[in-house]
């Protein structure tokens, strides 16, 4: 997706906790004392297509450690910040510094 949205379009990712039960069910397992096990549900769309996945805890690190390097492999077409001059600023400042206000 990510390649295919290069040169012009978007990919948007939702990440979302999941228990993959029903409320029913869960409310069962939390009145039985038993724990819920809680996953990452992530969805990835561009429009056309859309994929999704499920993350346990245990794969939790890994899959971030592969997602953050997709993500900076594909940061290209981003346009770069345009900053202000720095040295307006300190002179603004010294000028408000030297004309002390009267209440």
């Amino acid at each position: 997706m990510f390649e295919r949205s290069t040169e012009k379009g978007s990919v948007w990712v939702t990440l979302k906790r999941s228990s993959l039960k029903s409320k029913v069910q869960r409310n069962k397992m939390t009145t039985a004392g038993q724990p819920i096990e809680y996953r990452c549900l992530i969805r990835a769309t561009d429009g056309k297509k859309t994929i999704s996945t499920s993350v346990g805890a245990k794969d939790h690190l890994r899959f971030q450690a592969s997602y953050s390097t997709i993500l900076k492999a594909h940061m290209t077409a981003l346009k770069k910040r345009e900053r202000k001059d720095r040295k307006k600023a300190p002179e603004a400042e010294k000028d408000s510094k030297k004309k002390p206000r009267k209440v």
